[in-house]
């Protein structure tokens, strides 16, 4: 069974005064954490183990997670970004490929963890990143990150947003030679070895970094 990590960490700055007193992940969201929204897709796929890395005012999302049955791996005394905090939490999910979860946007349509997991191949691939074509992301500017060929391959580019859920091997953290880095780094590495593939998502995905984006992801849910 596959492991996931949700990123929980961020200060959640560009929440402005709602993340004051809570952590972005526990801001509501149609009645519920926005985290919650995320744990019922994670849930879905019945993983081995979901765990989260927390930072910004961790008791708060501890008392919240644990009880729900969720690990958690407080990143102290600095905040480690994407690529330090999952490889501060590999003791925690071991050596299989692990997937990771953003806890800031909602997702109308398929399961994305569960798309990932159907069209993982790791013989081909070191990351399998769920994308959003632009015009199927609500709340987000820009013109993407990255586009992809017809065998699924990416590379950095305009056209496809990463949507904040992939599947991917862990291996090469162990390369990256600093304590606070972006996954970025190790995309660059896969990159390099044309071993960095995307799915395109196939509904609709909100991005809930800033405050607009609540209302936007709640009328989305609201037309599920």
């Amino acid at each position: 069974m596959t492991n996931i990590l949700l990123f929980a960490a961020g200060f959640g700055t560009r929440m402005g005064t709602l993340t004051q007193d809570r952590p972005k992940p526990l801001i509501p969201v149609a009645g519920r954490a926005l985290i919650d929204h995320t744990l019922d897709l994670a849930r879905a796929v019945n993983p081995g183990l979901i765990a989260a890395n927390l930072h910004y005012k961790p008791d708060m999302l501890a008392a919240h997670l644990e009880p729900q049955g969720i690990t958690v791996n407080v990143e102290e005394p600095d905040i480690l970004e994407t690529g330090g905090g999952l490889r501060a939490a590999l003791p925690l999910l071991g050596p299989a490929p692990v997937v990771t979860m953003n806890t800031d946007a909602i997702w109308a349509g398929p399961n994305p963890v569960a798309d990932l997991l159907n069209a993982w191949d790791p013989d081909r691939m070191d990351a399998l990143l769920m994308c959003v074509p632009i015009e199927q992301a609500i709340g987000h500017t820009g013109k993407g990150d990255f586009t992809r060929d017809e065998a699924g391959r990416i590379t950095r580019g305009s056209g496809l947003i990463y949507g904040g859920v992939q599947i991917l091997k862990t291996e090469r953290l162990a390369e990256i030679d600093a304590q606070v880095f972006s996954l970025n780094r190790l995309w660059d590495l896969m990159l390099a070895d044309k071993r960095l593939f995307a799915l395109r998502y196939t509904g609709r995905w909100c991005d809930v970094g800033t405050p607009e984006g609540i209302t936007l992801a709640e009328t989305l849910l609201a037309d599920v």
